[in-house]
């Protein structure tokens, strides 16, 4: 499983825990059949090999427009550099992607940049300075690709840090993209990237699959937290997930 997959096994739910499968087997009749193959055609084009981040973005407009590029390009992490306050989305913006998306919030570049490495990503930072045509770097390993703010871009720690800088070439007087209109061009074409060298975008294993359903599944179904704990209780299961011996 991709060690940027929040979730595990048991899910905890109001303080009781539940399988990945318990919560699909009781959530699953709340969804039509329709929305059980969205969900399934979602997640085949899942990836968590793309890390999109936003640095230091203060605009809350272009944050959302940040995540909805992401969620339509079939990116599920999100990480934030915020030093300021707590981020709240523009709901008129995402147009509900934040709900599908696994975000995280970090207060300084250097742990986000640390814990990616860590984790075997190569740091790519968007850039006008010095910085190559996205064209040709190659997108088939995992790759966290940072998008800095409005007004000054991504900082000289995090270009110091950087593998690589891209850019998205530009024939016109105009110097640089809106940050949200960069974010989808690069997403876009990180995408097409690796559909052309792997011949997919998607590639979840089989457990993160599995997990990732379960996790769609409660942010799908409305109630689902009063759903689970009210199944569970006429179903008599025990607080372990695992149905209790009535023999």
């Amino acid at each position: 499983m991709n060690p940027l997959c929040p979730h595990a096994e048991p899910f905890w739910v109001a303080g009781e825990a539940f399988s990945a499968q318990e919560i699909q087997d009781l959530l699953g009749p709340y969804l039509s059949d329709e929305r059980h193959a969205r969900i399934r055609d979602v997640i085949a084009q899942r990836t968590y090999s793309i890390v999109p981040v936003t640095e230091g973005l203060y605009d809350r407009g272009n944050v959302s427009a940040v995540m909805r590029s992401a969620e339509a390009m079939g990116c599920q992490p999100l990480h934030m550099i915020d030093t300021s306050k707590a981020f709240k989305e523009a709901k008129r913006v995402t147009q509900g992607a934040d709900k599908w998306l696994d975000i995280r919030i970090w207060k300084d570049t250097a742990s986000c940049v640390e814990f990616l490495r860590r984790h075997g990503y190569r740091i790519v930072v968007t850039h006008v300075r010095k910085a190559k045509p996205i064209a040709e770097v190659r997108f088939d390993v995992p790759t966290a690709i940072f998008f800095g703010n409005e007004k000054t871009g991504t900082s000289e720690e995090l270009l110091e840090a950087a593998n690589d800088r891209v850019m998205v070439p530009m024939q016109g007087f105009t110097r640089s993209f809106n940050i949200s209109v960069a974010a989808a061009l690069c997403l876009y074409h990180i995408q097409q990237d690796r559909l052309r060298r792997l011949g997919r975008h998607g590639d979840l294993d089989e457990e993160t699959r599995h997990l990732l359903t379960a996790s769609f599944y409660l942010r799908g179904v409305p109630n689902a937290e009063e759903i689970l704990l009210e199944m569970r209780t006429k179903r008599g299961a025990s607080p372990d997930g695992k149905a209790k011996n009535n023999a």
